[in-house]
């Protein structure tokens, strides 16, 4: 009787020292890698709250073998400095726009040009599709999850703008590529980054901007800017990229690429999906709110598109100096969005 005593008096040591190794809610006690993601999103953004998802599901993914720390709002780095940041180390994943990095994508400026886009679904699937075809060397220095895009920009204006000429002499909030559309269509180009503008909107510091309708829910800028002019012809979609650093990305065991990889595919359809829908958003809260919406003549598109033709055909003989197939590339993304579906 003693000696059963003591068997089970053991075996439930050896239970409880199992037990105490079993990790909790399926994940492992100690993750192998932690990693830090960093966008300019504020917080309560979608695209934050979509991206704070990536990271959970990561971690949910790998077993919690990977960690992601999430850091928007450019508490990590500012949105200017994510790719080099990327590129150092300085955060591992980083979400950003192009254009704060002039020069350094050229062949990927293409996806900024007013090429007429409808949404920025339609936009997001474009600059994939155009990285998948081309593989534009000049992300190489990082690891490229994947491109995305934003809806059709339009002018958001503090005063009414009922036509093109309008425009004249209003100071619009721009940066490095879009500031070429700012001044063809007119007005002055002034640059500054995304965080600052709300700001710089209230104090009169700038008189609009030029971006997607989802911004005046998103970043608020309704608040501040109460009028809508929409023009086709020079409706562009600013690029974004996400992307990892190198080194951390060769790190990590093939079969954790294996599962973010997989993980992208889908976020990258999430990401195109939210693009479009919050433009939706965007716009029911326009509306709602009593913007006033102007869209443009079929005369004034003409006009319009005119104007931005030349950005294009400057964009190719930039490409042409570089060396790289900017007329190729043109041609192609034009072509893609003739018969590519809006939503």
């Amino acid at each position: 009787m003693k000696n059963c005593v003591m068997r089970a008096f053991l075996c439930l040591c050896v239970i409880a020292l199992v037990a105490g190794f079993v990790p909790k809610s399926g994940f492992a006690a100690d993750p192998l890698f932690k990693l830090k993601f960093a966008t300019f999103f504020p917080p309560t953004h979608p695209h934050s709250l979509l991206h704070a998802d990536w990271c959970k599901e990561v971690e949910k993914r790998t077993n919690g073998r990977v960690t992601v720390a999430f850091f928007p709002a450019g508490t990590l780095v500012s949105a200017n400095a994510t790719y080099d940041g990327v590129v150092k180390g300085i955060v591992d994943i980083g979400l950003s726009i192009m254009s704060y990095t002039p020069g350094r994508m050229p062949l990927s400026e293409v996806i900024v040009l007013p090429l007429g886009f409808k949404t920025g679904g339609q936009a997001t699937r474009m600059a994939n599709a155009f990285y998948l075809k081309f593989k534009p060397k000049e992300y190489d220095d990082t690891h490229l999850f994947y491109l995305h895009a934003h809806g059709p920009g339009f002018f958001h204006t503090k005063t009414p703008v009922n036509k093109i000429d309008e425009l004249k002499g209003l100071r619009i909030k721009s940066d490095a590529n879009t500031s070429k559309v700012v001044a063809a269509a007119g007005a002055t180009p002034t640059t500054m980054p995304m965080l600052e503008t709300y700001d710089a909107l209230k104090r009169g510091l700038a008189d609009g901007v030029l971006l997607p309708i989802e911004t005046l829910k998103g970043w608020k800028f309704g608040e501040v800017c109460k009028y809508t002019y929409e023009n086709p012809g020079n409706s562009y979609a600013n690029g974004f990229f996400v992307t990892m650093n190198k080194e951390k990305w060769a790190a990590l065991p093939k079969d954790i690429q294996g599962i973010i990889n997989k993980l992208n595919q889908e976020w990258f359809e999430k990401q195109a999906n939210l693009w479009t829908s919050i433009d939706d958003e965007g716009r029911d809260f326009a509306i709602k709110s009593g913007q006033k919406i102007v869209m443009a003549s079929s005369e004034e598109q003409a006009v319009m598109k005119q104007r931005m033709k030349p950005i294009l055909d400057a964009y190719v003989a930039s490409m042409k100096e570089k060396g790289l197939p900017g007329e190729e590339v043109l041609k192609w993304c034009l072509d893609y969005l003739k018969t590519a579906p809006a939503r």
